[in-house]
């Protein structure tokens, strides 16, 4: 176990103070204690790679070590950067990366999380970057060492905390539920009832897939085929498209702030490739909420300009919950590609379960109803 306390002293000690990075459930207790933080010590970044980024033209400009927080499967997103940019062949820029360490050896876990556990340090030995692994305070001691050696030879330097080892000496604060907001399950059950026999939904990573699983499974609710997506954030749009584009059947993607900030530009691609039957759901509360309930900013954005600029045919939103049914009937009754907003309070089903048999959930997805 280690305190976050100690170990951002071990960071203050070696003169990091600039943090960047995308919010994980594994390093909660460590991106909720930078809240206090102005914008110009903490980003919340949309995607790894562009936290990497961030902190590439920080330390161009103050010359000091940035510290960039990510879970093990953002890594994907970080590479570009981090090989074409910040690689000691390239600029050779230091940075210090804090690495969620889903998937580690002998942690209970899900599938996509063991996948990419497994090969994390093989990855980052094939990016050539020095890594050590904490379980305990005394390795703060190694992650002492290699910070410095990172200065010295400036090169990128990581470090993995595997589930459970990160703790916090003080309650940490989650983001408050707005009561006078509709919730997650008042939408998703309204739209499962509301929705044509034979449609296709596809839902993104997280609370939505699992809340979204929980109804259908609760109320009987099983008149559309759901491809659940354990994994992939940012990617739901973007896989609803493929899938649309051969189907006649309408196909309705359920997407989160976080998830859709993080591949913004696949909206463009929405926009002016989508046919008819493509219907797209952002449920937006404004939070990463089952990592730690980090602020998006997404409430700053103007999604009914945004998205009529990228060529959907039509915006909807809904703020209350008398708006959702009437609402949901013109939205689905349109032709598409659609944009539907609907503004949810923080706060998910109690006991969600996670969807199994992946390989099951994939091959009922792609039958024909």
């Amino acid at each position: 176990m280690i305190y976050t306390k100690d170990l951002i002293s071990t960071l203050k000690k070696n003169k990091i103070s600039f943090y960047a990075g995308v919010p994980d459930s594994t390093l909660k207790n460590l991106s909720k204690s930078f809240d206090k933080l102005s914008n110009s010590k903490h980003i919340v970044a949309v995607n790894e790679g562009s936290a990497i980024s961030i902190g590439i033209g920080y330390y161009l400009s103050t010359k000091k070590i940035p510290c960039i927080y990510m879970q093990n499967s953002g890594l994907g997103n970080a590479i570009n950067p981090l090989i074409s940019i910040a690689h000691k062949n390239v600029y050779s820029i230091p940075l210090l990366l804090i690495i969620g360490w889903r998937g580690s050896p002998n942690k209970k876990d899900e599938p996509q999380h063991i996948t990419k556990g497994k090969i994390t340090p093989k990855l980052l030995e094939l990016l050539g970057i020095d890594y050590c692994k904490l379980g305990s305070k005394k390795d703060l001691i190694t992650l002492d060492k290699l910070i410095k050696k990172s200065y010295k030879q400036k090169r990128i330097a990581a470090c993995l905390i595997a589930k459970d080892v990160l703790k916090s000496a003080t309650k940490i604060n989650l983001s408050k539920k707005n009561k006078l907001l509709p919730s997650r399950k008042d939408f998703l059950l309204s739209l499962l009832k509301n929705i044509k026999k034979g449609s296709k939904i596809i839902s993104t990573t997280g609370y939505t897939s699992r809340e979204l699983m929980q109804i259908r499974k609760e109320e009987k609710l099983f008149n559309s085929n759901v491809f659940y997506m354990v994994g992939g954030m940012g990617h739901a749009s973007a896989v609803s498209l493929g899938f649309s584009l051969y189907t006649k059947k309408q196909v309705i993607c359920v997407d989160g702030d976080g998830s859709i900030l993080m591949h913004l530009g696949s909206l463009l691609t929405n926009g002016k490739i989508g046919n008819r039957n493509l219907k797209h759901i952002l449920l937006n509360n404004n939070s990463h909420e089952s990592v730690g309930g980090q602020i998006t900013m997404a409430k700053e954005v103007d999604f009914n300009k945004l998205s009529n600029s990228l060529g959907y045919k039509n915006y909807f939103k809904i703020s209350k919950k008398d708006k959702i049914v009437p609402t949901i009937k013109k939205f689905l009754n349109s032709n598409g590609p659609s944009f539907l907003e609907i503004l949810i309070s923080v706060g998910s089903m109690g006991n969600l379960a996670r969807p199994k048999n992946l390989i099951k959930i994939r091959d009922d997805f792609s039958k024909t109803i």
